[in-house]
């Protein structure tokens, strides 16, 4: 076998990439990933260089149209990208724009139009340009209208330049691209985010009017907020809110440090409360800022020192009381900040987080002296909040009182045969294997025991009616030893979606699931159909991937058994469903035939339970996220805590359910 050649590593070993490769053969470095969120990414920064031209003053409207090619187009009314000759420099615009890394118009404007800008590190439509296969770009401007094509990061042909009509004195520019496959693992921008930014951007940027098309859908969409961030906190409250929305602002400047430049910044928060609808969003010179930072640290600091200081005024805490938290705070808080600045420190490219120092204590001085006077001006929705707040803090508190317990009793690491009462385990050890039958009481755990596989099928039987989680709150959820044993048992830990597990309680790991199956065994009437709703509701609300992922099953039990003679010889079949039963007799010769009901699964014999159990003749079916969906659904109308729409279906439909009765 050759032996591999060791390369040289020298002087002539260093190298660097040049031109477009900058970005085609490194796309990560600059948009943050080179899948489908860089590609998106590549996207925001030209649309972010439309928003500089609206905010500057020049045109109110951006339009964002998808090809059915997947190509992208970004039209603006501002004054045109500068695409000519530029003799300071010696070259082209377009050149310097779209082939050149941090090259543009605005490092220089001393006039202050671009002070907010969120392009101002140069790259946006350069680098959006090398990850494109092909880039075109249109301006009009100066009685002019130019034209330049690009393919794979590069120039193809002349700049195109022809006059317009002197009475036409329209300007702006038209971007169209086709991200590149070669450079991105995945270009198809879903809808879903154009919706996302370009509400944004709506959002942060009040008075400018986006408008979507999809040329794939045929969807046009417009986005639009005259009130900004304010507009957007009225929309998220709803009509039962606590507070009405309300805006505070205010402009400074400072430094980060002693020894850096002095900038400018300029702020704006809108807050509501708000028991149904919980909102954080920050947003930085028009980017939303997905991990915070410097204003997220301002949010926490300033509410939780406002809020303390009023409830101690207001004499609300009782006598040793602890102070609230921001979560508690954040419980009941819709809350959207628009921050901008003249000089901004970005944790990376991808401008999803701030660390400016005189960012976050300018916003938290701001946020907390305004809301002391918002605590005075609106002293009856203010009272409304605090008390609220109070009640977060005090249900949080009364939860974290149980969790040494429920942990203890979650976590225990012993064999879990001996520590939960009657469960009857199974001798496999192999997951894939093993199943779980959970059944409702001693009498059809007997049946069950005399009718199982007991190398791989185990038996967890319920003792009485499992909590109702549509009415129950977390903290009943936690103290129900028969929640708590069923969660022991079955092994992988809690998921509750939308909201915060307790910290002590373990989160759900599907790994750790001690079976392949769980199987909600269950007689054929009203209280065995009962006893399906309340496991399932219970498996939705606490481990809801279970569903999702196909491991809860119902064991359907046969309706009748129908005996009957051929010759000498009696023979047994069962029906699990009323068309099953009456094929059946159609079969079989009138007058031989005996019919009974099935009864419950502790008084069934021997033969109908092994028919029930054995993986060859029962009959599992398949709990799907859907159909637990509808289950729930139903569960809620008919056991809820909300009377009026129980009432309102029964007196619609309750006919259907009832038979004809004489009242006569």
């Amino acid at each position: 076998m050759a032996r591999k050649k060791k390369q040289k590593y020298d002087n002539s070993s260093i190298s660097m990439l040049k031109g477009a490769d900058r970005v085609r053969l490194r796309p990560g470095v600059i948009f943050g990933s080179d899948d489908l969120e860089g590609c998106i990414h590549g996207f925001f920064e030209v649309l972010s260089n439309s928003i500089d031209e609206a905010k500057a003053g020049y045109g109110k409207s951006i339009e964002v149209k998808r090809f059915r090619d997947g190509s992208i187009q970004v039209t603006d009314h501002g004054r045109g990208v500068p695409l000519d000759y530029n003799e300071a420099e010696k070259r082209y615009n377009w050149d310097l724009i779209y082939c050149e890394l941090y090259a543009g118009g605005k490092y220089d404007a001393s006039d202050g139009t671009y002070d907010y800008s969120l392009g101002l590190n140069g790259l946006g439509a350069c680098a959006t340009q090398y990850a494109s296969a092909y880039f075109d770009v249109t301006s009009v401007r100066d009685g002019y209208k130019y034209h330049m094509h690009f393919e794979k990061g590069n120039p193809v042909g002349e700049l195109e330049k022809e006059p317009v009509s002197p009475r036409n004195k329209a300007t702006g520019t038209v971007q169209r691209w086709l991200p590149d496959i070669e450079v991105f693992t995945e270009i198809d921008i879903p809808d879903s985010a154009f919706e996302t930014i370009l509400k944004q951007q709506a959002i942060v940027n009040a008075g400018v009017r986006f408008l979507f098309e999809d040329e794939v859908t045929g969807d046009k969409r417009e986005y639009l907020y005259p009130e900004g961030i304010l507009g957007y906190v009225d929309e998220v409250s709803g009509e039962d809110r606590l507070t009405s929305p309300y805006e505070i602002s205010g402009e400074g400047s400072g430094r980060d440090r002693e020894d850096k430049e002095e900038y400018s910044v300029k702020a704006s928060v809108a807050f509501a409360f708000d028991n149904k609808n919980q909102l954080l969003q920050y947003f930085h010179n028009s980017s939303w800022l997905e991990h915070g930072g410097s204003p997220d640290k301002a949010v926490r600091n300033a509410f939780v020192t406002a809020f303390d200081r009023e409830l101690k005024a207001r004499g609300r805490y009782n006598k040793k009381e602890s102070k609230v938290t921001f979560g508690d705070i954040q419980d009941s808080l819709i809350l959207v900040t628009n921050s901008f600045s003249t000089a901004t420190s970005y944790e990376n490219q991808t401008k999803k987080a701030i660390n400016n120092r005189f960012i976050q204590s300018f916003m938290t001085e701001l946020i907390r002296d305004q809301l002391a006077i918002w605590f005075i001006e609106n002293k009856p929705e203010a009272d409304k909040a605090l008390e609220q707040v109070l009640i977060n803090k005090r249900s949080r508190e009364s939860s974290e009182a149980s969790r040494i317990q429920v942990k203890k009793k979650l976590m225990e690491k012993a064999d879990v045969t001996n520590k939960v009462k009657k469960f009857v385990d199974c001798r496999s050890k192999d997951t894939a294997e093993r199943e779980l039958f959970i059944c409702e009481g001693d009498s059809a755990l007997g049946s069950l025991l005399t009718a199982r596989d007991a190398s791989y099928q185990a038996l967890m039987p319920i003792r009485g009616k499992i909590l109702n989680l549509e009415k129950a709150s977390l903290q009943q959820v936690f103290q129900s030893d028969i929640i708590l044993d069923l969660i022991r048992v079955m092994g992988c830990g809690v998921e509750i979606k939308g909201q915060k597990l307790p910290k002590d309680i373990p989160e759900f790991n599907l790994e750790r699931l001690n079976f392949s199956k769980i199987i909600v065994a269950s007689d054929q009437d009203v209280d065995g159909f009962h006893i399906r709703c309340l496991v399932v509701t219970m498996i939705h609300r606490l481990c809801p991937r279970l569903i999702e992922e196909g491991y809860v099953y119902f064991a359907e039990t046969p309706l009748y058994e129908i005996t009957y003679r051929r010759g000498k010889k009696e023979e047994t079949r069962f029906a699990f469903t009323e068309g099953e039963k009456e094929a059946i007799l159609r079969e079989l010769e009138p007058g031989k035939v005996k019919i009974q009901r099935s009864k419950g699964l502790g008084e069934n014999d021997a033969e109908m339970m092994a028919l029930f159990m054995d993986p060859a003749t029962r009959k599992l079916t398949r709990v799907t996220a859907e159909g637990a969906e509808d289950m729930v659904r139903w569960f809620s109308l008919f056991m809820g805590d909300d009377v009026a729409p129980r009432k309102a279906y029964i007196e619609e439909n309750g006919h259907l359910y009832i038979d004809d009765l004489d009242l006569s």
